[in-house]
């Protein structure tokens, strides 16, 4: 199967629930774990702002490669992966998923020709899981880790205690209308969405590459998106 038959497939899937969220709880905060998540949340956002509802409520689930970034930064330093905490901007397949090492004072202390080792594994940590099992599983038990966080930092948000996850939402942090990055969950969910704070030279040039790839499959969800409504 192919990304893109990946993606008719998930988008009708993904349709069908949002149609049914906007229908019976239109302010909800809804999760998106789908995959390909750099296209179907575009897709379900403009849905929703089609719709007359809050794009904004339509949040990708990108958690697993903070969570994959922070132990494989303690497993090369020796440190406890709970105080390590590396922002994953971009997106969330491939060359998209883009992890800050500079901004996270453990990580920073990683040698400099270590870090594209460790950033392509992080990419590829997906799918060495997939490859790890041979093709019949993949990466279930950590994603339900990850999105078992991101449910917890979402309800306690709602419950009016600030928390900062990274999410892929619509954003204007840089010059496409959709970014994973740092946001702010409070009462009625995402707040604010953060600056993306400083790169480094490698850093820089990383997410130059990431919006490349990250533009065209947003594109695809937002041609889903106009060819579609929401019933």
């Amino acid at each position: 199967m192919t990304r893109d038959d990946l993606f008719k497939t998930n988008a009708g899937i993904a349709k069908g629930i949002v149609e049914a969220c906007a229908k019976f709880c239109p302010t909800a905060v809804l999760g998106m774990i789908v995959n390909p998540v750099n296209s179907v949340v575009p897709a379900m956002a403009e849905l929703y702002k089609k719709k007359g509802l809050d794009p904004m409520k339509i949040v990708g689930i990108t958690t697993l490669d903070v969570v994959r970034a922070n132990k494989f930064v303690g497993e090369i330093t020796g440190k406890n992966p709970n105080f390590i905490n590396i922002p994953v901007i971009g997106g969330h397949a491939g060359t998209t998923i883009m992890p800050v090492f500079s901004q996270d004072k453990i990580a920073k202390t990683i040698a400099e020709d270590k870090i594209a080792e460790l950033d392509k594994h992080v990419q590829n940590a997906g799918t060495d899981v997939v490859d790890a099992k041979g093709g019949k599983g993949s990466a279930t038990l950590s994603m339900a880790y990850a999105g078992a966080r991101f449910g917890k930092s979402v309800l306690a948000g709602l419950a009016g205690r600030r928390r900062v996850e990274c999410a892929y939402c619509k954003s204007d942090v840089t010059d496409l209308p959709y970014f994973a990055q740092k946001v702010v969950f409070g009462e009625g969910g995402i707040t604010k969405v953060l600056p993306l704070g400083d790169l480094n030279e490698y850093e820089t040039k990383r997410l130059e590459e990431a919006k490349v790839q990250l533009k065209l499959e947003i594109e695809t969800g937002l041609a889903y998106a106009e060819s579609e409504s929401l019933a």
